[in-house]
C-alpha cells in the first residue's frame, strides 16, 4: 500500500475520521494498532504476524530485563533480544548473500560446487524496525528507558504504520512518551502535516518518478550500461542522486505528515543535505535517525572519537562498513560504506590540518570557500552513489564510463526536463538557505497558503509519470 496511491488515500483517510471521532485515548491505541497490521497485512499477512510476534517477545525480554536482580540475568535478556532480531534480519535479508559470497570463495579455492538458493520473502522495512527494537532492549538494559509495560502501547510503537516500512528509525523512549499522552485536535498542527504530505508528494511525484526515467538507464539490472555514451552516464548519476533524495525525503516528510495527523510527532530526517560543507555535516543532515543509531549504537560503543585518530578511523570503518551492509545485501553496498568512512577520514585529517593553518581555513569558511566544500563534498556524494547498485562490476562499469571519454547512445526523454529539474532543486535549497522561504512563508495570509498547497498537489499529480514507483528505501 504506497504512500502515493488511492488505497492509501482511502486508508488513511477512514483511519483519521474515525481515530478523531473516538472520545477515547484506549480505543485510539487499539485503532491504530489494529490499521498498522493491516496495512502491513496487504503486502503479507504472515509476514505482519512475523514482525509481530518478534515484537512480542522484545517487549517480554524486555520487562524480563527490567524484573532481572542479576545484571548477569539482565545481559542475558539483552543478549537474547538482539540475537533473536539480528538472527531474523540475517535470515530474511542476508542468508542468500553470506551462501553466495561463501560458495564463490570455494568455487575460487577450486571446489566446485552448486550454490543453494533459499526463496524467501524479505519484508518491508525489516531494517528499519529491527534497530528500533534493539535501540528499544539496549536502552532498557542500560537504564534510559523504563521497560513499557502495556503490549498495546509497545506494539504501536513498532508497527505504527507511517514509519514502518521505512523510517525514520523511531527510539522508545521519544515515541513511547506520545503514545501515554492524550490527544487533542490542534489545525495548527494539521496544517502543518498536510503541508508535510503535498510536500512529500510533490518530492516524489513530480521529482524522483521522473528522475528515475533517466537514472534506471543505469541502475534497473540487465541495461546495457557500456553502449551509454559519457554524457549520458554523467546524467543518469546525477538524476539517481536529485531521486533518492526527494524519494526518500519525500517518503519521510509524507510519514511525518500523517502522523502529525494522528497526534504524533516523528524526527525529522532530512535537513537539505546537499548543501553541507563536508561529508561529516552531509551525514548530520542525511538520513538522520540512522545517523543518529550507528553513531549511539555502533561508534560511540566502539570507542567514537577517543583513543587518537588511527582507533576512530577503525571505528568509522567499522560502524559505516556495517552501514553499508544495513543499505543493501551486496559487497557493493559494503564497498559504499567503505567509501563514506574514508571520506570522513579524510575529512578529519583535513580539518586537523587547517588547525594548524589560519589562513587556510579562514580561506575555506568565507563565502566563496563554503560554496566551494559545498561543491566539492557534493561531488563526491554523487560519485559514491554509483556503487548503489546490485554489484561492483556494475558501479565500476558506471565510473568508467563517466571518465573515459566515449560515444554511444544517450538517455531516453528529453534531457531538457532532467535539468530544469535540477534547477527547481537547486533553486528550493538557495531560497531556503538563505532564509528567504522562510521570510516570505510567514507574511502569506491562510488563502493564499491554502491555494499554494492545492497547486503543489495538482501540479505533482499532472507531472508525475504514467506510472509511480515503489520508494527506493522500501528494500531496505
Amino acid at each position: 500500500m504506497l504512500f502515493t496511491t488511492h488505497q492509501y488515500l482511502i486508508f488513511f483517510v477512514a483511519v483519521f475520521a474515525v481515530y478523531w471521532a473516538m472520545p477515547w485515548q484506549r480505543l485510539r491505541v487499539y485503532l491504530l494498532l489494529a490499521a498498522s497490521f493491516y496495512f502491513y497485512a496487504t503486502w503479507n499477512q504472515w509476514l505482519a504476524l512475523l514482525v509481530t510476534g518478534t515484537a512480542t517477545l522484545d517487549y517480554l525480554l524486555a520487562r524480563g530485563i527490567d524484573a532481572a536482580r542479576s545484571r548477569g540475568l539482565a545481559r542475558l535478556f539483552t543478549g537474547t533480544s538482539i540475537c533473536v532480531n539480528l538472527g531474523v534480519l540475517c535470515y530474511f535479508k542476508y542468508a542468500n548473500f553470506f551462501l553466495d559470497s561463501l560458495f564463490q570463495a570455494l568455487h575460487a579455492a577450486g571446489v566446485q560446487s552448486p550454490t543453494p538458493v533459499l526463496y524467501v520473502i524479505v519484508p518491508f522495512g525489516i531494517s528499519f524496525y529491527t534497530f528500533e527494537a534493539i535501540s528499544y532492549t539496549v536502552d532498557v538494559y542500560q537504564g534510559r528507558l523504563k521497560a513499557e509495560r502495556n503490549l498495546p502501547n509497545f506494539l504501536l510503537f513498532i508497527l505504527f504504520f507511517p514509519h514502518l516500512v521505512a523510517g525514520p528509525i523511531v527510539r522508545g523512549k521519544d515515541f513511547l512518551r506520545q503514545v501515554h499522552r492524550p490527544k487533542r485536535w490542534s489545525w495548527v498542527r494539521t496544517q502543518h502535516g498536510v503541508q508535510l504530505i503535498v510536500l512529500g508528494l510533490f518530492k516524489k511525484l513530480a521529482i524522483a518518478d521522473c528522475m528515475a526515467i533517466y537514472s534506471d538507464r543505469v541502475w534497473v539490472p540487465g541495461q546495457d550500461i557500456a553502449a551509454l555514451s559519457t554524457g549520458a552516464a554523467w546524467m543518469a548519476v546525477i538524476a539517481f542522486t536529485v531521486r533518492i533524495y526527494c524519494d526518500f525525503s519525500g517518503y519521510s516528510d509524507i510519514a511525518l505528515g500523517c502522523a502529525h495527523l494522528l497526534g504524533y510527532r516523528l524526527i525529522v530526517n532530512f535537513r537539505m543535505p546537499y548543501i553541507a560543507a563536508n561529508i561529516a555535516e552531509f551525514w548530520r543532515r542525511w538520513h538522520i535517525s540512522l545517523s543518529n543509531w550507528l553513531r549511539d549504537y555502533i561508534f560511540i560503543p566502539l570507542g567514537g572519537s577517543r583513543g587518537g585518530f588511527w582507533k576512530t578511523a577503525r571505528n568509522l570503518t567499522i560502524t559505516f562498513g556495517l552501514g553499508g551492509l544495513w543499505h543493501g545485501a551486496t559487497w557493493s553496498w559494503v564497498v559504499w560504506g567503505l567509501i563514506m568512512a574514508f571520506m570522513l577520514i579524510v575529512h578529519r585529517s583535513f580539518r586537523l590540518f587547517c588547525e594548524t593553518r589560519p589562513t587556510l581555513k579562514w580561506a575555506l569558511e568565507t563565502r566563496p570557500g563554503t560554496f566551494l566544500r559545498i561543491a566539492v563534498t557534493l561531488f563526491f556524494v554523487t560519485l559514491s552513489m554509483t556503487f548503489a547498485q546490485p554489484s561492483i562490476q556494475t558501479a565500476l562499469t558506471v565510473l568508467e564510463k563517466m571518465f573515459v571519454p566515449s560515444g554511444g547512445v544517450g538517455l531516453p526523454m528529453d534531457q531538457n526536463r532532467l535539468w530544469w529539474t535540477v534547477y527547481l532543486v537547486v533553486f528550493a535549497h538557495v531560497v531556503v538557505a538563505l532564509g528567504v522561504w522562510t521570510w516570505v512563508w510567514r507574511r502569506l495570509p491562510g488563502p493564499v497558503l491554502g491555494a499554494g498547497c492545492a497547486l503543489v498537489f495538482v501540479a505533482a499529480q499532472m507531472l508525475s509519470p504514467d506510472t509511480t514507483k515503489a520508494f527506493v528505501y522500501f528494500v531496505f
